[in-house]
């Protein structure tokens, strides 16, 4: 099998080009502009109780069943400080492409940590009975230089 050498410049491109391919697979799931302005609300709002050492506030933005699986504001935040410093700490926060996916609703963001390394979280949304989200969890995708 031959590889293909891809020039990095390609690859950001490809990158930008499925953003958009997800943020059009979320409008036929019914995921709306407001659900969309409500989840990346949802999500800031978290990162800055993280910055401002706000236990308490970036907490309740867990779902329910996050809550329940911590038990406590400390053992959060202790998973969040112990393996997660690019959402607990990030130099720089770009919002990209919001996915539905056999009901899943998640929302990429890409994320500078505090040691320079960039990632992608991806944050899996949980629509609440009020009608509200709520972060269901979080998982990182590193990123070379090249895609970031």
């Amino acid at each position: 099998m031959q590889s293909i050498d891809i020039p990095p410049r390609l690859i950001g491109v490809v990158f930008v080009i499925a953003s958009f391919f997800l943020m059009a697979t979320a409008a036929f799931a019914g995921v709306d502009e407001t659900d969309e302005r409500q989840i990346r609300s949802v999500i800031e709002q978290q990162i800055q109780a993280f910055q401002a050492d706000d236990g308490d506030r970036a907490f309740s933005y867990a779902s329910p069943d996050i809550r329940r699986k911590f038990g406590s504001v400390d053992n959060f935040m202790a998973m969040v400080k112990g393996g997660y410093q690019a959402v607990y700490r990030p130099q720089e926060v770009e919002f990209l492409g919001l996915k539905a996916e056999t009901g899943v609703i998640s929302q990429a963001v890409r994320l500078v940590g505090p040691d320079g390394k960039t990632v992608m979280a991806v944050y899996t949304m949980e629509r609440q009975d009020d009608g509200g989200w709520k972060i269901g969890g979080v998982y990182l995708v590193p990123l070379s230089e090249e895609s970031a």
